[in-house]
């Protein structure tokens, strides 16, 4: 079971998974139009609402804003490396993949399937190990975002690398130190991003399995962007670079 809380996640799920729902819960005196819809939500997916104290809520939710409302679900589960390929098809012929190395952010992780679905990514791949997991905090960021998504973990990255590579994903990583500005690169193909851990940056064996790295210009001082900002730059450029060539 998982929690997930705040407004807009609440609503995602009963609008687009009510299955995964359980109970909602809303604090007793928190009623407006916007929890009224989730009560109507809730009704139609046969999901139950009921009040609580306030309380109630300072006990079941250690960390993160939950304006008033919970729904207790079903563990959104990620998927594995077969359900990728079973899906293949359905990608098209520009399948874009955002794969994150080593993103342990609950909050980074969640705003990034949150950019991830709102850019049209096909899948986000994140290895097993040393990843955020779907936790409340990654769910309530991603606001609605993880519901829609492929997520798939894997146990090998850069053997997971190389098999995109061998169905003609050009595997592009995001370094600060690259030579290479990220805009100069033809985004038109299937593509998968790299992005690395908000520390460290990409593994060795992961950048080794890139075709290319590129990097976001800085004109400030700033030397680096928080990671799931990096990635929202990165991935709308895709778009608007494909958006051009229709």
């Amino acid at each position: 079971m998982t929690d997930v809380i705040g407004i807009q996640a609440v609503r995602a799920v009963l609008a687009d998974s009510p299955g995964r729902g359980r109970r909602l819960y809303i604090q007793r005196g928190r009623r407006d139009g916007r929890v009224n819809e989730l009560i109507a939500l809730a009704r139609q997916g046969g999901v139950r609402h009921q009040s609580v104290e306030p309380q109630w809520f300072r006990q079941r939710v250690s960390d993160g804003v939950h304006q008033g409302v919970l729904l207790e679900c079903h563990a959104l589960d990620m998927a594995d490396e077969q359900a990728l390929y079973e899906r293949w098809s359905d990608f098209g012929a520009q399948p874009l993949i955002l794969v994150l190395d080593g993103v342990t952010d609950p909050r980074n992780f969640g705003a990034c399937l949150r950019t991830a679905e709102a850019a049209g990514v096909h899948a986000v791949m994140v290895p097993k190990r040393n990843s955020a997991p779907l936790s409340t905090v990654a769910l309530k960021t991603a606001q609605g975002g993880a519901e829609n998504l492929l997520i798939v973990a894997v146990t090998n990255l850069a053997r997971s690398l190389k098999k995109l590579q061998d169905k003609g994903v050009w595997i592009v990583g995001a370094d600060g130190a690259a030579d290479r500005s990220f805009h100069e690169i033809d985004a038109s193909g299937p593509m998968a991003v790299v992005m690395g851990s908000e520390g460290r940056g990409l593994r060795r064996l992961t950048r080794e399995h890139c075709d290319i790295l590129a990097a976001i210009p800085m004109a400030g001082a700033v030397s680096s962007l928080n990671v799931s900002v990096a990635a929202g730059v990165l991935l709308y450029e895709v778009v608007r670079q494909r958006l051009q060539r229709r």
